[in-house]
């Protein structure tokens, strides 16, 4: 092809823009390459960059600020013989700067070509994360306190194999796209340009300026070789063919029909390291196995081993739409860490509710039927406080019974693990 322009969507730039010019010198680079207009896909950010995708008759995708390559990467992951090309400005850039940090370090095939004008020209021509500390913009002094990011010299540091730079009024400009794009792996190009309508009207920016800011900054031409290493969708599927064996999804399989069986909500009420998430597993493994649908869950701290430990368990013979608890039939109060977490529960309790408390665990005042244990005086590990409350309301039939609960232990553990397991429920089954 000659042009990849669309005549129906001609530029709009503000007249001396160099954003034409890059407009312009992209076109010529694509017609230079002839990449096919089928399998290539332009993406752009926000900003006079994001109008990159109304000017070309190609595939677009135009995102959320800052996010032009996270779009990108799925785009050639799902279709590796895409060529995509991201523009973005650098207000983009400084938004977006840890997703650029991401595809230098991945090297997928992809190019980006970042419109360095210096500011925010879009939105009133505030500073960005490339302003000279010295200039003039839209957000008074705060550019003085910074200093300018050199977006190639970050780029070769976070491991991008092309890295170039040149001025948008380069006459070797298309070539120099055309170089990015040809190369096999992650390449970024900053094109330093004007922004005629807002950082050129309080800043001395001329093509003999923007020349001797690239000659000061550190060079950027091409190839990394340091950097070079295989492609990161190639290595990817590699990776990927050499796996024989993938985590298999576990099937239920209905064991046993109960009749009249109405919806359980199930609260365990413990605390980290008393294997509170395990025992709600479990009590979803029984659920399923009686054919029932399940919902879990779990409220803990980010600091696992520390602080409460929650889990809210739904059973019920109809589909859930909406997983919260209303009025629990069934509390394990475990911990004075879990009850404090949900102690407003304890006021909906009806009087047929059933409680299981440790003796050491203060709940609040309820209605409901409470039994209390004393796990420690039976010589069971707090960590196997749970699993034993398993084994009493199994025995009660409390929401589940022996049955589901051995269904459940099978599945959830080995042979080894589940045999330690039924020790401990046989020993509070004689309580």
């Amino acid at each position: 092809m000659n042009s990849y322009l669309n005549k129906t969507r001609p530029p709009v730039y503000c007249p001396g823009c160099s954003h034409e010019k890059i407009t312009k010198g992209l076109d010529k680079a694509m017609a230079n390459l002839n990449l096919p207009a089928d399998k290539t896909v332009i993406v752009t950010d926000i900003g006079c960059s994001g109008l990159f995708d109304t000017f070309f008759n190609v595939h677009a995708l135009h995102g959320v600020h800052g996010r032009a390559l996270t779009y990108a990467s799925g785009l050639k992951l799902a279709d590796p013989e895409l060529n995509v090309i991201v523009t973005m400005g650098d207000g983009g850039l400084g938004i977006g700067g840890a997703h650029v940090l991401a595809s230098c370090r991945r090297n997928l095939d992809l190019t980006l070509i970042i419109l360095n004008n210096f500011n925010f020209g879009m939105t009133g021509g505030q500073y960005s994360s490339t302003t000279p500390t010295d200039a003039i913009a839209g957000s008074g002094f705060l550019n003085h306190a910074e200093i300018p990011l050199d977006i190639c010299s970050v780029a070769r540091s976070a491991g991008a194999t092309y890295v170039a730079r040149c001025s948008s009024l380069d006459a070797g400009l298309a070539e120099k796209i055309a170089g990015a794009i040809e190369h096999k792996g992650f390449s970024i190009i900053e094109t330093l340009g004007m922004c005629t309508g807002r950082y050129t009207k309080k800043n001395k920016l001329t093509p003999i300026t923007l020349d001797q800011m690239i000659m000061d900054l550190p060079e950027a031409c091409g190839v990394i070789k340091k950097n070079k290493r295989p492609e990161y969708g190639e290595r990817y599927r590699a990776l990927a063919k050499e796996r024989t064996t993938f985590p298999k999804a576990p099937v239920f399989e209905k064991k046993m029909t109960l009749e009249d069986y109405q919806r359980q909500e199930v609260v365990i009420l413990g605390s980290a390291g008393m294997r509170i998430v395990t025992a709600g597993d479990i009590v979803c493994y029984a659920g399923l196995y009686a054919g029932m649908n399940v919902s879990m869950k779990n409220d803990y701290n980010i600091t696992v081993l520390r602080g409460q430990s929650v889990s809210e368990i739904l059973i019920s013979p109809e589909k859930i739409g909406y997983a919260g608890i209303k009025s629990p039939s069934v509390i394990l109060a475990l911990s004075d860490e879990g009850v404090l977490r949900r102690k407003k529960i304890f006021a909906t309790l009806s009087p047929d509710a059933f409680i299981l408390k440790e003796k050491s665990v203060t709940i609040p005042e309820t209605c409901a039927n409470v039994l209390e244990i004393d796990f420690r005086k039976l010589k069971i590990k707090k960590q196997d406080w749970a699993l034993a409350s398993l084994g009493v309301m199994a025995k009660k039939g409390k929401t589940i019974n022996k049955k589901m609960l051995d269904h459940a232990l099978k599945s959830r553990f080995n042979e080894k693990v589940y045999l330690l397991a039924m020790e401990i429920i046989e020993k509070i089954s004689k309580v």
